[in-house]
């Protein structure tokens, strides 16, 4: 069944337009090295689609939710700074949850109960989106991974696309089967944000460099490589090698910061009136001045998210305060439901 719409080439002023990111939104179910726990709304994609509402962007989010309470809490967390949640036509039976088992230095693995798919047909118009945007589990695991793909290739006259495999092993199973279906994508797709961690898992042994300039000369105008802590840096199709540290942050967790990277690098790129299809040459050709200030503000929007729990990301006034340990602010706050699975809407 076909997922596509289609619609009117959008403006190319960099304000102009909205972006449209399609994947799973969940719970995140947190359990700390303490025994302690909470359940927060995540899930990679709906996370991008945060951090860019915050920054001030219009975001719709398409995604698969169940009409329960975890559904709820979902949709009033991405409503309440401004994502647009589409309706489609069909909803699983329960909403997908995550749970993170944090280790003492915060950093998180993650078990899933879920279900992927797509629905065939959405009440809301979202055809003047600048760029598309998806990743992770909505990309890869079926039924709806193939219907994304499908979505993204109808969306390339109109879009610019943005792809980040933010890979999940323990419910994608054997990297050997994985890895073609990245390298579709990654062909496809104008820009990649992924993780050294991605990468190691999807060819070990090989440099992430050596992986970025392979892709690069395949398709996309930038790739850039995330290393956690230790910063990320980017391969662009013009020729450009950059790189950008970590600003030194207290860390809370590592939840939702390369979601938070990846919002920062779409936005980046808006600003700079680089995305929608009519600016993919642009794109192409962009210098390395520009995508190192890209790379920069990504680094330091990526320090707030980690600086404090869950996927928090900052909005566009914490992100032009000077310091980057920024404190949430009033509306960036994160709802959570009780554990007890009745609580939850289970």
């Amino acid at each position: 069944m076909s997922v596509t719409r289609t619609g009117r080439v959008p403006a190319g002023g960099a304000g102009a337009g909205r972006a449209l990111v399609v994947g799973e939104a969940l719970v995140d179910a947190v359990r700390h090295p303490d025994g302690s726990s909470a359940e927060h709304p995540g899930g990679s994609p709906a996370n991008v689609a945060l951090g860019l509402a915050r920054l001030g962007r219009r975001a719709d989010l398409l995604t698969w939710l169940g009409a329960d309470a975890r559904g709820d809490l979902v949709r009033r967390h991405l409503e309440a700074s401004g994502v647009r949640v589409l309706h489609g036509d069909r909803t699983p039976a329960a909403t997908p949850v995550a749970t993170a088992h944090l280790d003492p230095a915060g950093v998180a693995t993650y078990e899933f109960d879920l279900e992927w798919d797509l629905p065939s047909t959405w009440d809301e118009d979202a055809d003047d989106a600048l760029v598309v945007h998806t990743g992770s589990i909505a990309a890869v695991l079926t039924p709806g991974g193939p219907k994304v793909a499908d979505l993204l290739g109808s969306r390339r006259a109109t879009s610019t696309l943005t792809y980040d495999p933010n890979l999940r092993p323990a419910l994608m199973g054997d990297p050997a089967d994985v890895l073609p279906v990245v390298e579709r994508l990654v062909r496809g797709v104008d820009v990649v944000k992924v993780s050294d961690e991605d990468l190691a898992w999807l060819q070990p042994g090989v440099a992430p460099a050596e992986i970025a300039e392979t892709w690069v000369r395949t398709g996309p105008a930038l790739v850039v490589v995330t290393h956690g802590g230790e910063g990320a840096f980017a391969v662009t199709s013009a020729g450009a090698r950059l790189s950008v540290a970590a600003p030194r942050v207290t860390v809370a967790d590592t939840v939702g910061a390369g979601d938070s990277f990846m919002g920062g690098l779409i936005d980046g790129l808006w600003s700079a009136g680089l995305l929608g299809a009519g600016r993919r040459a642009a794109l192409h050709d962009v210098d390395a001045d520009t995508v190192q200030a890209v790379l920069e503000r990504c680094a330091r929007i990526a320090a707030i998210t980690v600086s404090r729990p869950g996927a928090n990301p900052p909005t566009r006034v914490e992100l032009d305060e000077p310091t980057t340990d920024a404190q949430p602010a009033v509306d960036a706050t994160t709802p959570t439901l009780p554990t007890d699975p009745k609580g939850a809407g289970a």
